[in-house]
């Protein structure tokens, strides 16, 4: 069986980079969305992308971005990945030429096979609760919602903690999760014990 990647978002601390990184994080998540109190300045996030060490990711999070921006951003920041949280087209996801994920907003009616067909470009997709504004505010959804054959890796979101991370894993079975308010003490700060019990969890499950 394969081994679940994780990737611990919302990263606004030194410590909580050195937190994820000592973890066993594959991936850590930095936010480019105003409205966020996850969000960083550019300056912020190129010192904290500058600490991680060789084969831990850093993605960088975008709502409905202009493109000047995020190529402000891709100039000081090295990142490996992008992640799209808005209604941005496949065409505005891949004209940066890196990889990219893209989020979906599960509720019922939603057809992620459909979702997945409009997105060709995408690396993967990222399955979040649907709420009010973007992101999914800390929000479970209901995992039946996943349907069988979809053609491109899952990365499993929305309301995961290390209370129920075994049991997403288990049942669904994903290539990645992604979490971050699950691993918190408050909102952007991350709580170091949280992401080593949920990092624990993604291994317990794994098997």
């Amino acid at each position: 069986m394969s081994r679940t990647r994780i990737k611990i978002c919302g990263l606004t601390r030194p410590e909580d980079v050195r937190a994820a990184v000592n973890a066993g994080a594959d991936a850590v998540g930095f936010v480019f969305y105003p409205p966020s109190p996850r969000n960083l300045s550019v300056k912020r996030a190129a010192e904290l992308a500058a600490q991680l060490p060789p084969f831990v990711s850093a993605v960088g999070l975008f709502v409905n971005p202009v493109p000047t921006f995020i190529n402000e951003v891709l100039s000081a920041v090295p990142l490996q990945l992008l992640q799209f949280h808005g209604e941005e087209t496949n065409a505005e996801c891949d004209r940066y030429r890196m990889p990219w994920i893209k989020a979906a907003r599960m509720r019922p009616g939603v057809d992620l096979l459909e979702f997945a067909l409009s997105y060709p470009g995408a690396s993967g997709i990222l399955l979040d609760a649907f709420v009010d504004g973007y992101g999914g505010g800390g929000k479970t959804f209901d995992w039946s919602l996943i349907p069988a054959g979809l053609d491109r890796p899952i990365i499993l979101s929305g309301g995961l903690a290390p209370e129920n991370v075994q049991e997403a894993v288990r049942c669904v079975r994903p290539w990645a999760v992604d979490v971050s308010s699950g691993v918190e003490a408050a909102k952007g700060i991350k709580d170091a014990d949280k992401i080593a019990a949920f990092v624990a969890g993604v291994r317990d499950a794994d098997g």
